[in-house]
């Protein structure tokens, strides 16, 4: 029979090893997640970085009982790629596309938050919210997460409304908004069948804390990250009383100033589990191309007839 001491000792040097690992794991994942945010710089930083931290993933004992690592690009390399290769090209050859995999969503809302940031939304404005919902019969019970941005329909029923012709759609697919010449009347709001727009009524987040509290903060301080120039469409625009996007209906854009430089839309970037994917669908080479393709994609109210540019795995 075996010494229980010496069992001890061995599940105490497991344990310790374990340890250790756990600790070599999380110091790669650290330096891992420093790369992908270098990514927001631009392709050739992130391909350095990234291919920097593969080598090390390699000898790293760390994983040494983890699953081999697949030999295939990463997906926001590859879509970065895609996207290089499709800026290339003339706009009007282009159709920006985004796919969302269900079965990947989780529902923690980063895309959401990570938009919001990005576009210096304010509250009652909301680009990419996550659709939830109960399905099945107790106890066979799950849910289910749904992302819903612009739809960039081909067919967009909210630009023939405008009375002033504020709304319309670019040469690549994205459905734009001049907030100079909307006038706010809200009638695209009404027209759009996936309640994709929303109204800028001019709030800001910290106006309960400047009421709830005038002598602790002035209303200057406490407004003064929310007035931090937003760039929709590549332009700027100060946030400021009676002037646009004030009083202008706004909504998703896939992050047209961001693409225009060579990026990724943020909630793109900034998915944790790598459920949303973007490209050109005209490109047969990229990877929206592909998962188009899939017998599992679908698109919401298709027979609205709006044709949308978004697509979802279930």
């Amino acid at each position: 029979m075996p010494d229980p001491r010496s069992i001890e000792d061995r599940s105490d040097s497991t344990a310790a090893d374990h340890e250790a690992a756990e600790a070599q794991r999380r110091q790669f994942l650290k330096k891992l997640g420093a790369g992908i945010f270098a990514s927001l710089v631009g392709p050739a930083v992130a391909e350095g970085a990234l291919a920097a931290l593969a080598e090390e993933a390699k000898a790293s004992p760390a994983f040494a009982a983890l699953p081999a690592q697949s030999e295939d690009e990463d997906v926001v390399l590859r879509m970065m790629r895609d996207l290089e290769r499709a800026l290339a090209k003339p706009a009007a050859q282009r159709k920006w596309s985004m796919v969302i995999d269900l079965r990947k969503c989780v529902g923690c809302h980063a895309c959401t938050v990570s938009c919001v940031a990005e576009n210096k939304l304010p509250p009652g404005v909301v680009y990419r919210p996550v659709l939830e919902e109960e399905i099945g019969t107790y106890p066979n019970v799950t849910r289910r997460f749904t992302p819903r941005p612009c739809m960039q329909c081909e067919e967009p029923p909210c630009t023939p409304v405008c009375p002033v012709h504020a709304t319309w759609m670019r040469e690549d697919g994205i459905v734009e908004i001049d907030y100079d010449q909307c006038i706010g009347c809200r009638y695209c709001i009404t027209a759009c069948p996936y309640s994709a727009r929303t109204f800028d009524a001019g709030h800001f987040y910290n106006d309960a804390a400047v009421e709830n509290a005038p002598a602790l903060v002035s209303a200057e301080r406490a407004r003064a990250y929310e007035e931090v120039e937003a760039h929709d469409y590549g332009k700027v625009w100060e946030r400021k009383p009676h002037e646009s996007p004030i009083g202008n209906v706004r909504k998703c854009h896939f992050c047209s100033h961001r693409l225009d430089k060579g990026l990724l839309p943020e909630c793109v970037t900034g998915c944790v589990g790598h459920a949303t994917f973007f490209g050109d669908r005209n490109d047969p080479e990229s990877l929206v191309s592909e998962l188009i393709a899939s017998v599992h994609v679908m698109r919401l109210k298709e027979e609205m007839g709006t044709n949308p540019k978004v697509y979802y795995l279930i």
